[in-house]
């Protein structure tokens, strides 16, 4: 039986595919990339100086960018009227406060016509790929959902989005994967079902296409970080042949908390080489970031107060300056917030407060006010 590695720890030759050569290579190696929050003030305005201090404490927490206009941005600030100012807030932030390359992912949702029309906007805003939320396409034929993919990828590089019933989204086959993979223009695949078989079979779908040398696997199976990291992937091809594939980063919406213990967890695992033993005490960091997503993402009550609990860590950092959603009935479950203050007090360690504390005040530093838009 022959074997070959792909995407391990020394990425292949960096194919660009539309992509700024520094934020292609960043991309390959794999990027911690937060899923950035909303930060509204008590009136329910968006909150400027709250949502700069975010995109600041992002960068500063040494992320490789972010991703907005996602499910933890929240999806109705299409509604409201917000996607574009959201969006050049980040990116402004972005080029304001950094030197150093940093990737925009926007989230792009809704049928084609939408889809197109943001991937527009946030590509005339500088960012640099679209992560491709099919969830309107939830009754269509999976042919139709990769037009829709290919129509995208014509305005920008894409990201595949593979997102769990709970919060939206719908399973898309082995099949389709397949086919997404052979498109061009996607540079990365987002694998976010919280489901071990429909994970792997993207990750198959991958190999079959022969993409996994040009598409970058990123966890965003919240529920199972580190493994995801942690753990070389072997897919075994009908001609007998090996390849072992990695998951390079993570675009996740646990990672817009605690940021800085995300990225020097991500430092850690890229330092392993290759075949490497795994330290014990590494791997059972799965379970104790797991325990400490359930409480943040409200997990036994199918995940409803997912991001007030962001918002919630946020708020306690004084990140933010309340849990406030677009939609009122979006709140803390009951008996999240307790959840919360045991996962704090028993995992101090996978917290960042105190990197939060010594440069809040500079984070929050800024002459602007909040943006005039009034949620009904």
């Amino acid at each position: 039986m022959s074997s070959k590695s792909s995407n391990s720890t020394a990425a292949p030759p960096a194919d660009t595919a539309g992509l700024p050569a520094p934020i292609a290579e960043l991309i390959r190696r794999g990027a911690a990339l937060p899923a950035h929050p909303l930060a509204l003030d008590g009136a329910g305005r968006l909150d400027l100086v709250h949502q700069r201090a975010l995109t600041r404490y992002y960068l500063d927490a040494g992320a490789g960018g972010v991703a907005v206009g996602v499910h933890t941005t929240q999806f109705a600030i299409r509604q409201q009227g917000l996607y574009e100012p959201v969006l050049r807030i980040a990116a402004e932030t972005a080029r304001e406060w950094t030197d150093r390359p940093a990737a925009l992912v926007a989230g792009v949702t809704g049928r084609t016509e939408q889809a197109v029309a943001e991937a527009a906007t946030a590509r005339d805003l500088g960012y640099h790929a679209a992560l491709v939320n099919v969830a309107a396409f939830r009754d269509a034929d999976e042919a139709d959902v990769l037009v829709h993919c290919r129509r995208v990828a014509q305005v920008m590089p894409i990201i595949g989005f593979a997102l769990l019933p709970e919060v939206g989204g719908f399973h898309l086959s082995y099949e389709f994967w397949r086919a997404f993979a052979e498109l061009d223009n996607v540079v990365a695949i987002k694998m976010a079902p919280f489901d071990r078989y429909r994970t792997l079979d993207i990750v198959r779908a991958v190999v079959d296409a022969e993409a996994s040398d040009r598409i970058i696997l990123y966890t965003g199976n919240d529920d199972h970080i580190v493994l995801d990291l942690l753990a070389p992937l072997a897919v075994r091809k009908t001609d007998g042949t090996e390849v072992t594939v990695r998951v390079r980063g993570g675009l996740l919406g646990h990672w817009s908390v605690w940021t800085r213990r995300a990225v020097e967890l991500l430092d850690r695992i890229h330092a392993l080489p290759d075949g490497a033993p795994v330290p014990a005490e590494l791997l059972a960091l799965d379970a104790l970031v797991t325990v400490t997503n359930g409480a943040v993402y409200d997990a036994h009550n199918a995940f409803r107060g997912c991001i007030p609990g962001c918002l919630e860590v946020l708020r306690r950092q004084g990140l933010v300056s309340g849990v406030r959603c677009l939609d009122p009935a979006e709140q803390l479950s009951p008996g999240q917030a307790e959840q919360i203050d045991r996962v704090v007090r028993t995992h101090a360690d996978l917290t960042d407060d105190a990197f939060v504390e010594a440069n809040l005040k500079r984070w929050l530093a800024d002459d602007g006010a909040a943006i005039d838009l009034i949620v009904a």
